[in-house]
């Protein structure tokens, strides 16, 4: 699956994912073959970072 480009829909995808499928990023990047670098930049520019407590960007 190819990740969105728009950061809102990205964040929307990204947590839902965290919620249901990944108990980390670092796993959904791996299984994705995503660039966490990229994700964490990209939802960094519209106010949200990586909470690893609760395993979703806040």
């Amino acid at each position: 699956m190819m990740l969105p480009r728009d950061p809102v829909m990205l964040l929307s995808v990204i947590n839902m994912k965290l919620r249901d499928r990944y108990a980390s990023l670092d796993a959904l990047c791996e299984d994705m073959d995503a660039d966490r670098t990229q994700i964490t930049a990209a939802l960094g520019e519209i106010g949200y970072e990586y909470n690893e407590e609760t395993n979703q960007f806040i």
